[in-house]
């Protein structure tokens, strides 16, 4: 072992502490151990016989959200309700909404997300999703970064060595979290593509996507931008338009919706880059 490698974490007491939270923080293990009780619950459910899932109901998370589209109501007559090119955003009214509703969701009024700040506009969560664990065990993951950064910065290595390591455990990191997110079923979150389309458009865009998502040809949910005359008073500004993929780790499925939207002319017609973001 050369020098720089001998010195990596600093003084033996720091070597033994982030040595050995970082090599033992199992993701595995971590679900297992902060879970009991959860597990114990899911063995009661076991035993209680459930009727078998209709697969021809329709399920709408979204349902009684006043800015979403309703089961009541055809998907011409919410387009007609809400046209988003002269809808006005308000706190009441931050964004306009449609569900996939052949794929079942957690009810919006009691997704997790609705207690996490800035997650509460984002896809609809999956049954039997873990928000607040994902959000505790990604919290302890990265106070176990900081303090890896943190003894770092503490060594005689070069600033060049000192960031290829931070990078790799950065890397590691995001792959715990990540691995975790699945874990809890927080597969969608902000994943999503990203469109981008002027006012004057965007009701035609919204239009084609809204009846899309309806008829489960696109992803779990879409969004669209309300005008905003507070941010954008002559309303020329672009609107975002959102399409939420299932599984951000799904390639195949993320790949597939983006080859709708292009046989929906949204892509290269449009004149527009699309974007997808990933995470949850």
């Amino acid at each position: 072992m050369d020098s720089d490698e001998s010195d990596f974490y600093g003084d033996d007491e720091i070597v033994a502490d982030l040595e050995s939270r970082v090599a033992s923080f199992d993701v595995s293990q971590w679900w297992e151990e902060r879970n009991a009780a959860a597990a114990s619950i899911s063995v009661m459910d076991r035993k209680v016989k459930k009727e078998p899932l209709d697969s021809t109901k329709l399920h709408n998370p979204y349902a009684g959200v006043p800015y979403a589209w309703q089961l009541t109501e055809t998907v011409n007559d919410f387009l007609g309700r809400l046209p988003p090119e002269t809808t006005e955003h308000s706190e009441r009214l931050p964004w306009i909404f449609v569900c996939n509703p052949y794929i079942r969701r957690k009810d919006r009024f009691n997704a997790q997300n609705q207690r996490s700040r800035g997650n509460e506009d984002e896809a609809p969560e999956e049954e039997g999703s873990r928000l607040d664990t994902l959000i505790e065990g990604g919290s302890e993951r990265l106070d176990i970064l900081l303090n890896y950064k943190q003894g770092l910065e503490k060594t005689t290595k070069s600033k060049a060595m000192q960031a290829k390591l931070l990078r790799q455990e950065q890397e590691d990191a995001t792959r715990d979290i990540m691995g975790l997110a699945h874990m809890c079923k927080i597969k969608a979150g902000k994943a999503s593509w990203m469109l981008f389309c002027q006012p004057k458009d965007v009701n035609e865009v919204w239009n084609v996507i809204a009846r899309a998502t309806a008829n489960n040809e696109l992803g779990i949910a879409a969004k669209v931008a309300p005008w905003n005359p507070y941010t954008d008073p002559t309303g020329r500004k672009d609107r975002i338009v959102c399409v939420y993929t299932a599984d951000f780790s799904d390639m195949a499925d993320v790949t597939r919706v983006l080859r709708r939207l292009r046989e929906l002319k949204l892509v290269e017609a449009m004149g527009r880059p699309i974007y997808y973001k990933p995470g949850s």
